[in-house]
């Protein structure tokens, strides 16, 4: 009896997975239309795509994907490559915009993301290799530094390739979105001049990268058209700490500093705690102003900001990068997002 019952149990045979012959019989098609139906190739009939898209339906058919890759000659994945630090990656909402971004515009498609991030020290030769090794069928850079020297390579191996902030050879080609930098900085000289302060210094992003130095150039401009001198520069590394320890050199440079514009909100969080630091508030002795528009944590300071709309222009850069691969070589103008000011209380006016 419990035999009976033990093979009772066992579980029925399972059922045989389709091929792609099987396909074929049940839409009434060759095999070879029937692979290039389900692969996205020319020459199918919309009849025959149609008993095709039925059958794969009715079966469960799944494609194989090293089959496909051989005839389609794709990997349906595409790399996001961040030439920084796990740690800094972590920490830094901005990366978290732009990985949410990109994924929305994979949303309705079969490619698969690949995250390439560099190690500290590590050889950026290792990534090109890697991209040009025919591992994916598109990248998207982002925080590219002038010394990865990757704009020339990808450029040259036909690579469909999208930089997420102007790259520093964008003559050569390379498609990007980008916020318009310089008009942002200058925004936020023009607004703490307009808010009284006098004083002004900058924390800027590292000069290696496109958007730290047109923030910087923007700013310059900005202080001019204001009427102002120019002020002191501390460079900082787009993290808190590195916001902190700029603006204590600017503070020490300027004891009567009254405004500092910092390249990203990370920075400007990590000024303020300079300022507190140095028993003066914010903002009523210093007004501050960052770059970005990431939310603020509960009981923080509201940010004065430049926004830059991440998850837009990274979903925006994901689309640009599924056209060049249909369509390879198309020339595309860059994605300029205009810079717009945010004013919160970290930069209320100054008491007179």
């Amino acid at each position: 009896m419990n035999e009976q019952i033990h093979r009772g149990l066992r579980a029925a045979p399972a059922r045989p997975t389709p091929t792609l012959e099987d396909l074929a019989t049940a839409a009434g098609v060759s095999r070879s239309t029937a692979s290039r139906a389900i692969n996205g190739g020319s020459r199918v009939s919309p009849e025959a795509q149609a008993a095709v898209d039925a059958a794969v339906l009715s079966l469960g058919y799944t494609p194989n994907r090293a089959a496909r890759s051989l005839v389609t000659r794709r990997t349906s994945s595409i790399a996001l490559v961040i030439n920084e630090p796990d740690a800094r990656v972590m920490m830094d909402p901005f990366f978290a915009a732009v990985i949410t971004g990109v994924t929305e515009a994979l949303r309705e498609t079969d490619m698969q993301l690949v995250l390439l991030m560099s190690r500290a020290g590590g050889d950026p030769s290792r990534t090109v290799r890697y991209l040009r090794g025919g591992h994916v069928d598109g990248a998207i850079v982002v925080s590219h530094h002038k010394a990865d020297g990757w704009t020339e390579e990808l450029a040259a191996s036909g690579l469909p390739t999208v930089f997420i902030g102007r790259p520093w050879d964008a003559d050569l080609g390379i498609h990007y979105v980008d916020v318009d930098s310089f008009q942002g900085a200058r925004l936020a000289a023009l607004h703490l001049a307009a808010t009284g302060r006098t004083r002004l210094g900058t924390v800027t992003g590292p000069l290696d990268m496109t958007a730290s130095a047109d923030r910087l150039a923007g700013w310059h401009a900005g202080l001019r058209e204001a009427g102002l001198p120019p002020g002191p520069v501390a460079h900082g590394d787009f993290t808190p700490a590195g916001g902190t320890e700029a603006a204590e050199r600017l503070l020490a440079e300027d004891s009567g500093l009254d405004g500092i514009f910092a390249a990203s909100d990370l920075m400007a969080r990590g000024a303020i705690t300079a300022v507190r630091a140095s028993g003066r508030s914010v903002p009523g002795d210093v007004a501050v102003v960052g770059f970005d528009d990431h939310v603020s944590a509960p009981g923080e300071l509201p940010l004065t900001t430049i926004n830059q709309p991440m998850v837009e222009m990274a979903t925006q850069a994901g689309r640009l990068l599924l056209a060049d691969i249909e369509n390879p070589g198309a020339g595309r103008d860059p994605v300029i997002y205009p810079a717009r000011l945010v004013v919160r209380a970290s930069s209320a006016p100054k008491a007179e």
